[in-house]
């Protein structure tokens, strides 16, 4: 598995703690940054991220902000980014399992640092389910392409 990985300034200290967990456990990754607090605009960020994974690049992609949304929004005007704003370990097994969400989005500010290890790990060790829930992501991807 590769991940493409990024933040703003808002969401630097949960994202050294991600990348220090990819590294613990292995997993490949290339990192968008930002790396220190200086204050940066995350949609080019998010844009670069959502990029690598809608291109295949990427597995999945990581994205780090103040509060995950600006950063999502940013992402999910990528053509095949679906870019998911997770606070919670049950959020980040539905948005992979039913949507097949390929960038989760975390807030530096809503979730410490214990949690957003959780929902990380929560979300890579989540397959989507296909099923009735592959039709519904191929409504999104007409909608973005507008067909509908």
């Amino acid at each position: 598995m590769k991940l493409a990985i990024g933040c703003d300034h808002g969401g630097l200290e949960l994202a050294q703690a991600v990348r220090r967990y990819l590294k613990e456990k292995g997993i490949e990754f290339e990192d968008f940054g930002t790396f220190t607090k200086e204050s940066v605009d995350y949609p080019l960020i998010a844009a670069r991220v959502a990029r690598k994974v809608a291109a295949g690049q990427a597995d999945l992609g990581v994205l780090i902000c103040t509060t995950g949304i600006g950063i999502s929004i940013a992402a999910n005007k990528v053509k095949g980014a679906r870019a998911s704003v997770c606070t919670n370990v049950e959020c980040a097994k539905m948005t992979r399992k039913d949507n097949d969400s390929n960038i989760l989005c975390m807030g530096g500010s809503v979730v410490d640092e214990a949690t957003g290890l959780k929902i990380l790990e929560a979300y890579l060790a989540t397959e989507f389910e296909g099923g009735r829930h592959a039709r519904r992501v191929g409504q999104i991807a007409q909608i973005e392409s507008g067909e509908i």
